[in-house]
């Protein structure tokens, strides 16, 4: 198999995911392409499936953590299919599914549209963020959603889902277990608002974020999910975890809640603060916390 003779986009060998994923870390890529639009993605599908070849969807990287040995397959990033339609009288807002958040947020901002003012620390793409169903501030996606596109893997189909069909709860939705790749998600906001007032409650939940989490290091933002009227944060910093590294990771102490990459950190070496943050947290508390985060490139986890 070759890809030089390739009626695709423009499909890459052997490329390191360190610049694909917000902690900055990963081994190589087998192949990886970054596709414009739906056209280009169906014909990467198409050729990943004619050749057997196992395919892997990332959007910004920004809840993700990429093992440190070569990905077999062909790695898809979204980021590049990206830009949204917006409609000021309506409210009604589709975004392409590598559209970063904060862009997303200031676009709407400006039109007048209130919503999604929360969003604007969030460091991800709308793709993933309706997979993940993202949340911040007490708010999340799927307050405004509408409904997703998605192209089926095995198909190739491009078909929408309905909100209420998405099975949206904290951090959770079917999207995260069906073999789908949403390329755009439909909002309704909240038409005719003075665009003063949202700027200035963007600018103040993006200077609190700044205030309150360490933006500087690389990181996959929140590690660990809130456990029910508790901050994960707070758990761990009440036991003096903060500013704990293993290798090059290392427990913010800023945030306990984020592990940074303070020095060329590696997986395992998140993975390891990981098990002790739960190992303690089980120990003190008697419950598990439950990673936000999702892994790439490891065996299955039951």
């Amino acid at each position: 198999m070759s890809i030089k003779d390739l009626n695709t986009p423009e499909i890459k060998a052997m490329v390191s995911l360190k610049s694909f994923n917000t902690w900055k870390i990963g081994g190589l890529a087998q192949f990886l392409t970054e596709p414009k639009n739906i056209a280009e993605l169906s014909q990467v599908l198409t050729w990943c499936k004619r050749n057997a070849i196992t395919s892997h969807i990332i959007g910004a990287g920004s809840n993700l953590l990429i093992n440190d040995t070569e990905l077999t397959g062909l790695t898809i990033c979204m980021r590049k299919m990206n830009g949204c339609k917006i409609d000021a009288k309506t409210g009604i807002v589709e975004a392409f599914s590598g559209e970063p958040i904060p862009n997303l947020t200031r676009k709407v901002g400006k039109q007048g549209l209130h919503g999604l003012e929360w969003a604007i620390g969030i460091p991800g793409t709308v793709g993933g963020a309706a997979v993940m169903n993202a949340g911040a501030q007490g708010s999340c996606l799927a307050d405004r959603l509408i409904s997703v596109k998605v192209i089926s893997l095995e198909e190739g189909n491009l078909f929408e889902i309905k909100r209420n069909e998405l099975q949206y709860s904290y951090r959770r939705s079917i999207l995260q277990k069906e073999k789908l790749i949403v390329v755009s998600a439909r909002f309704k906001l909240e038409a005719g608002q003075d665009t003063n007032k949202i700027n200035k409650l963007t600018n103040e939940n993006l200077s609190n974020r700044l205030a309150t989490q360490p933006y500087q290091i690389p990181s996959c933002g929140s590690v660990f999910q809130n456990p029910k009227n508790q901050k994960a944060g707070q758990i761990i910093e009440d036991l003096g975890l903060k500013g704990l590294r293993k290798g090059g990771a290392e427990i913010s102490s800023i945030h306990a809640n984020f592990i940074v990459n303070h020095h060329n950190a590696t997986a395992k070496d998140i993975l390891d603060l990981m098990a002790t943050i739960q190992e303690k947290v089980q120990k003190k508390y008697g419950f598990l916390l439950h990673t936000e985060v999702k892994r790439l490139g490891f065996e299955e986890i039951s």
